[in-house]
């Protein structure tokens, strides 16, 4: 995680990927328990995956993602427009946070999420259980409540 941000602000980060997951498996009224196995099998991918710039983040998240997705589950509001009014109050608070990220970190946070909120749309539906999304989740995968981050290129550079 980021030695420039405290704690509270650490947490928040950790805590997205599942708050990502609850809101795109749940955006349709269902979670589905294709999506939650789906959503653990990338964020394990992640964590285990090749070296990048979140490695360790999708480590640090690795250690009780699924404890976390069953908390929220059992604690968030059971509707649907209640949980995700919630979800999305929460995942605004990683504005400033990111805000804070130098800006290809910041940068590859977003893409990370907004890339994982896809993966999970798709989890379920479709041919064979793919590359279906329904009009729910598309209105939420690209994260809204999220500030895009754009890459600035200078700052790769230097």
């Amino acid at each position: 995680m980021s030695n420039n941000l405290t704690l509270a602000e650490n947490d928040k980060l950790k805590k997205a990927i599942a708050l990502i997951t609850v809101l795109i498996s749940g955006a349709d009224s269902n979670i589905e328990r294709e999506e939650l196995t789906w959503a653990k099998k990338i964020a394990g991918v992640r964590e285990y995956g090749p070296p990048s710039k979140l490695h360790g983040y999708y480590q640090e998240v690795g250690v009780d993602y699924e404890e976390t997705v069953n908390s929220l589950i059992d604690t968030l509001p059971s509707d649907t427009a209640e949980r995700t009014a919630e979800i999305t109050e929460r995942l605004a608070e990683l504005n400033p946070i990111l805000a804070k990220l130098d800006n290809p970190t910041a940068h590859a946070y977003y893409k990370s999420f907004t890339s994982f909120a896809e993966h999970v749309a798709k989890a379920t539906g479709g041919f064979m259980g793919f590359f279906s999304v329904s009009s729910e989740e598309k209105s939420l995968m690209h994260l809204p409540m999220i500030d895009v981050i754009e890459l600035d290129e200078s700052a790769e550079e230097e």
